[in-house]
């Protein structure tokens, strides 16, 4: 029994080129399929390639995409214009002789083209037949215009911005927080812009950096993140973000990945620098918690739709990609003039020392102290009376004998 060959698939860019165009979310295309978001956001990528049923149902709904777009193309696009008839030009005759006299140059030496209605084929190299003027080749339409980095920069903050903004919101609590951290995530791109434009991923390495800043722990030393935000108004709403406000940052982050933006368990795992066993647990705990306070959030898909509610039903907003990126230029020259001027001071503190430093060794001369323990030196003075008796009597007496040995008591 021979097994049919596998149904061809476009390249992933293109596949999501075509749902683009046909303006379905991953969501509704998954819908069709009969499969996951995250199924079709790993086919979309490249991660993985459907199989089987999944294969040829995938395969039928991407062909009908591009047979749609197809059509709405041709609508869209007016008939051509009618190329203009070419300025009379003598005809040359073909001449007898080497066919390199009259091949050697098609482009300055009119040939003749096949027959009308058929052309060449491609990189066949044979020139036209004699008898026709070769009809102009329309050069085909380039896919994706080329971009500047700025226009890329401004079209990935356009796309991605606001959805950051509410999944920040959902972390924090906080609506000026919120933005605050996208636009600090999205200045630091354009500061690493070839490395985020060569990224597979470029919106989940911005979302990376937001979740950094918007979960920093010095966030609560600011001042003016101290005084409480109003609560949303909707009683529901405010339960579900004291719920999420109660959970720990790493299971906060966690929960709104996976249940709010739709990863599957290994890309929040990696995003959260996690394994997956980890991040599981931490999902399973944070959906305990929150199934503890509000029991209709137990399953995932109304916790999903309470989660995406909850973000849009808050007046959020982002600021002007072209004011994001200026601002990310300005703190980029502050830091830089502030390196510099401290190497100047500290250049010049160098220059000083070493110009005031002294060349040789002097040691300091140590001051007076008192010594105690050592009698004072005294002059000898003049004799009493009785000590010059006493010195006479020592004089006069014997300085040897018996006398000297056995004193005796007077």
């Amino acid at each position: 029994m021979t097994r049919s060959p596998a149904t061809p698939l476009p390249p992933p860019k293109a596949r999501r080129s075509l749902r683009e165009a046909a303006a379905l979310t991953q969501t509704q295309l998954a819908t069709r399929v009969n499969v996951t978001r995250a199924t079709i956001r790993a086919w979309e990528s490249g991660r993985t390639a459907p199989r089987g049923r999944k294969r040829e149902a995938y395969a039928r709904l991407l062909k009908t995409l591009a047979e749609e777009d197809a059509a709405r193309g041709t609508r869209s696009t007016p008939p051509p214009e009618p190329a203009p008839a070419p300025e009379p030009t003598p005809v040359i005759e073909p001449v007898s002789g080497p066919a390199s006299d009259t091949a050697s140059d098609p482009v300055s030496d009119p040939v003749s083209g096949p027959e009308e209605g058929s052309e060449p084929e491609p990189g066949s190299g044979l020139e036209p037949e004699s008898g026709s003027e070769p009809e102009p080749v329309p050069e085909p339409a380039p896919e994706h215009p080329v971009l500047t980095p700025a226009q890329a920069f401004d079209a990935l903050y356009e796309f991605s911005a606001p959805a950051l903004v509410r999944q920040a919101y959902l972390l924090t609590g906080r609506r000026e927080l919120a933005r605050e951290s996208v636009e600090r995530a999205f200045q630091t791109a354009w500061e690493r812009w070839p490395e985020v434009a060569r990224d597979r991923d470029p919106v989940g390495w911005v979302r990376a950096a937001a979740y950094e800043f918007a979960l920093s722990p010095w966030q609560r030393f600011r001042p003016r993140h101290r005084q409480p935000e109003p609560p949303p108004a909707d009683p529901g709403d405010r339960t579900l973000l004291n719920a999420l406000l109660r959970l720990g940052p790493q299971h906060r982050r966690t929960l709104v990945l996976y249940d709010g933006v739709g990863l599957d368990l290994p890309e929040t795992a990696a995003e959260t620098e996690a394994s997956t066993p980890a991040a599981a647990n931490r999902l399973l705990h944070a959906r305990e918690t929150v199934a503890g306070r509000l029991p209709a959030l137990a399953d995932s898909r109304v916790l999903h739709q309470r989660l995406t509610e909850l973000a849009s039903a808050e007046r959020l907003w982002a600021a002007k990609p072209t004011g994001v990126r200026k601002g990310g230029e300005r703190r980029a020259r502050f830091r830089t003039r502030a390196a510099i001027a401290f190497t100047v001071a500290l250049i010049g503190a160098t220059a000083l020392t070493v110009r005031t430093a002294p060349t040789h060794y002097e040691p300091a001369v140590s001051p007076g102290v008192a010594v105690r323990g050592v009698p004072p030196r005294v002059a000898p003075g003049s004799l009493s009376e009785a000590e010059r008796e006493l010195r006479q009597k020592l004089r006069d007496r014997l300085q040897d004998g018996p006398e000297r040995l056995e004193p005796r008591l007077e």
